[in-house]
């Protein structure tokens, strides 16, 4: 919240965004109301906030520049809608992808083709959505009305729970099999029980798999994290006459085996991402900060919103993900016979190795902007510098959105096991939130530890004042040490199987010796 009582732009983008986002697919991305009333909530609650002036603290001294902070009730209030907002958000963005595929059968070449369609659209849609959020609505904000600027995202989020109960018949809902964390326990569990026997020549429980609307392929096993491959041994007493087990705390199957293991195996990628993450969240804090004091004119009539300068990391992308998907990928498919061109590890290290670019650049620039305002010491702190110039740090973190968090996505979804869809997808977010929290250490620590024997920190109010280059230098030099740290873990990682995939090798051997012959 700023000085006028305001929450800024970037600090709620994601909302408004995720507001349009969910009226554009009439409300298909979530499957609890529960959930949207939550959302919806929180934006009517934001919406308040800024309408009513017992809700927000009074606009700043325009003279003395003195400022009042908020009471307790006011950021109870702020507290409140950004928790109904988290809820919300906790619920749509999980499940949004996992159950736009549940919509398409992938044991069908349609449904196949169909489910590639729509991881298309979705980021296709998303990236307009951000657009829009980052540009109308922020001009709404900036040059009409706070008021108007929330009000809308809200009114869309209306619309989206109406179109939602209108479409409630018409989806496909996969029939949940069970809470997964109870399932994760009893392996765990069992394989503890069973900690002294030994797994070779043991009979192992691998009952056939059918949940939901699909039938899930089955894991193979496997050698790695061996231990585990204890919980399904079959001792006598662990199941009864028709072969089922009589307790899960005992005896678990061997895809419940392996699906503990591809949560564990995936783990320590998913701390790599976090430092990559705070790498990319800048741009909607210090990045802004940095915008603020530099020439934002487009011409003598039109001056860029500081918290739409962010747009131009939306339209590289818009214009980088047809051109990779099209022209880049099947190019690199002739060359190393990947069907993606690129695997997907190789695809999140180039994401983290573009993160560190953007932090390099970004602090070049900043050490500029910064010189150039001090030099001409003007009234307004402006530096008379193009706001353009932030243009490369930019660019170069779109690609490191591009590669990373959509490689991200696409790694958790197609690693995880089929009925952890939805975990898998919120592994993402909780690497985005876990990025926040680092991002937000940093600056207490920077705060704590620089700035001493009379001269103002690193990132100090006054932006003039302070080295955010410095800042940016830190990112850059703890992204190097995460890509050494990823490189080590990615070498040793195994993709997932499944058995379809090892008979239809298998039978594609047998054709080809059969030929030979």
């Amino acid at each position: 919240m700023n000085s006028d009582g305001h929450v800024t732009a970037m600090n709620v983008m994601n909302g408004e965004s995720e507001a349009c986002f969910c009226w554009f697919y009439f409300g298909t991305h979530i499957s609890s109301t529960s959930i949207y009333s939550g959302y919806i909530m929180g934006m009517v609650t934001m919406t308040l906030i800024v309408a009513l002036p017992k809700l927000h603290p009074p606009s700043c001294a325009p003279l003395v520049n003195q400022c009042q902070g908020p009471t307790t009730r006011q950021f109870g209030f702020l507290a409140l809608a950004l928790g109904f907002l988290s809820i919300g958000t906790g619920g749509i963005r999980p499940c949004s992808l996992p159950f736009g595929v549940d919509q398409f059968d992938p044991t069908t070449d349609e449904g196949r083709k169909g489910i590639t369609s729509f991881f298309n659209w979705y980021y296709t849609t998303f990236t307009i959505i951000v657009l829009i959020a980052m540009t109308l609505v922020v001009y709404i904000q900036d040059s009409v009305s706070w008021v108007w600027g929330f009000a809308i995202p809200t009114m869309l989020m209306a619309c989206s729970i109406v179109l939602f109960f209108v479409g409630t018949k018409l989806y496909i809902y996969v029939k949940p099999g069970g809470s997964i964390f109870s399932g994760i326990a009893q392996t765990l569990v069992a394989a503890y029980k069973k900690r002294n026997l030994k797994v070779e020549m043991a009979m192992l429980y691998d009952p056939p798999i059918t949940k939901g609307t699909y039938q899930f392929p089955k894991l193979p096993l496997t050698n790695r994290f061996r231990y585990l491959n204890k919980a399904a041994i079959i001792l006598e007493g662990d199941t009864n006459p028709v072969g089922s087990p009589i307790s899960r705390w005992k005896l678990a199957s061997i895809q419940q085996v392996e699906e503990v293991k591809c949560l564990i195996k995936v783990i320590p990628i998913l701390f790599s991402g976090v430092l990559c993450f705070t790498a990319i969240i800048q741009q909607g804090t210090f990045t802004v900060s940095q915008a603020l004091k530099m020439d934002r004119h487009l011409g003598p009539h039109f001056q860029i919103p500081a918290g739409s300068i962010g747009v131009i990391s939306m339209i590289t992308i818009g214009i980088w993900l047809p051109i990779y998907d099209r022209i880049l990928v099947p190019s690199l498919r002739k060359i190393t016979k990947i069907e993606s061109g690129i695997t997907l590890l190789q695809r999140i290290g180039i994401g983290i190795v573009f993160s560190i670019f953007a932090m390099i650049v970004a602090a070049l620039v900043e050490k500029k902007r910064r010189a150039f305002a001090n030099f001409h010491n003007r009234p307004d702190g402006l530096a008379p510098l193009s706001v353009m110039w932030l243009a490369p740090q930019l660019i170069l973190m779109a690609f490191a959105e591009a590669f990373n968090i959509l490689g991200q996505l696409e790694f958790y979804y197609k690693e995880f096991p089929d009925n952890m869809k939805s975990v898998g997808n919120a592994m993402f977010f909780v690497t985005a939130g876990a990025a926040n929290y680092v991002s937000s250490a940093l600056v207490t620590t920077i705060h704590k530890t620089t700035g001493k024997h009379g001269h103002p920190d690193w990132l100090t109010a006054d932006i003039n004042a302070g080295k955010v280059d410095y800042f940016y230098y830190v990112i850059a030099g703890l992204g190097v040490l995460n890509l050494g740290y990823y490189l080590l873990v990615a070498s040793q990682y195994q993709y997932k199987e499944n058995t379809q995939d090892n008979e239809a090798e298998s039978q594609l051997d047998i054709e080809l010796n059969a030929s030979k012959k």
